[in-house]
């Protein structure tokens, strides 16, 4: 089929590889595209530059949600599902590509899963960077160039056929998924699940930063929400000490503690985390610091102070060994 410009939109043409079936989806704001897709330069070889499918991972894109490449968006919401299209775009439309496929390159190797999520949170954060890890990513950010892009629509699910991501809800969606999302942590670390619960936690956190942001800093809203996010916080501390990431759980503690000196979980979690870095001094500080303020959590003081003691003799022991070894 011959090449035709798609909806009058400059620099954009399309030619349909294999018709679609039935009608045209209802692409409503809010519902999500599955698709499969294969991005080419416009060479002589059309060098292929990402393939989904290689990858083993459909693409997922939401409509209406500023999607970083955004003419993506105009062109499937051109398809019918099981439609197979080929769409040219000129440079105009194709600037971001490097950063959408660095992002993509990062989960299929495992790096970091959340940033398959790609929408335009943390775009300009990108920029900042003088390479993006591919040169074939940077040669296209330096020379923005027309790229042929090869997509197969698999699925259209309206906002209500599908389980939508924390940053895809509504205000009020978040503040209803918090107690989920904070009962579900809890659960699975009680299961012994922590990198699991850590992350049930984290999206809870996500959840009320994006309310808190929104309310005026210091007074009651927004306080009620700070109260809700250290909690959710601590949780999440709770997990890094299981993994062993004690410095993450200094650092997020004593932020706490800066704004809210009076926050006797936080003390207690952040003497543990000295505990096990082997911060004699600030562990004691801080476990007397929770007698201070709570009496009533004498025991666990107590057990945990044993246990401080316990560790730096045992170190203590191992050193001595150590040096009566090299003296030997």
């Amino acid at each position: 089929m011959d090449a035709a410009l798609l909806l009058n939109v400059e620099g954009v043409k399309k030619t349909i590889l294999h018709g679609g079936l039935g009608e045209l989806p209802n692409f409503m704001t809010g519902s999500r595209v599955t698709f499969h897709f294969r991005t080419m330069k416009c060479d002589g070889e059309r060098t292929v530059v990402d393939d989904s499918k290689r990858a083993g991972q459909p693409m997922h894109l939401i409509i209406g949600n500023m999607f970083k490449l955004e003419v993506w968006e105009l062109l499937l919401t051109s398809m019918r599902v099981r439609e197979v299209a080929e769409f040219w775009c000129d440079a105009i439309h194709t600037g971001v590509y490097p950063i959408l496929s660095r992002s993509l390159r990062q989960m299929a190797e495992g790096k970091d899963p959340t940033e398959w999520h790609v929408h335009t949170c943390g775009l300009a954060n990108m920029f900042a960077y003088h390479t993006l890890g591919y040169a074939d990513l940077d040669e296209l950010q330096k020379e923005p160039q027309p790229l042929l892009f090869v997509i197969e629509l698999l699925q259209v699910e309206a906002p209500s056929e599908y389980q939508r991501e924390t940053w895809n809800l509504s205000n009020a969606e978040r503040m209803q998924a918090v107690p989920i999302l904070h009962g579900e942590g809890n659960r699975l670390f009680k299961l012994g699940r922590h990198e699991e619960a850590a992350t049930k936690y984290q999206e809870a956190i996500v959840c009320l930063r994006n309310l808190q942001a929104k309310e005026k800093p210091w007074e009651a809203p927004w306080l009620k929400l700070e109260k809700m996010i250290n909690t959710l916080i601590l949780n999440y501390c709770q997990c890094l000490l299981k993994r062993a990431e004690y410095y993450e759980v200094l650092e997020h503690t004593s932020d706490i503690l800066r704004h809210h000196p009076g926050i006797v979980k936080a003390y207690y979690v952040r003497a543990r985390a000295h505990a096990e870095v082997w911060n004699e001094a600030e562990a004691k500080a801080d476990l007397e610091k929770v007698l201070e303020l709570e009496p009533a959590m004498r025991k666990a003081v107590r057990r945990e102070l044993r246990l401080l003691e316990s560790r730096l003799e045992e170190k203590r022991e191992e050193e001595r060994l150590r040096c009566r070894h090299m003296l030997g």
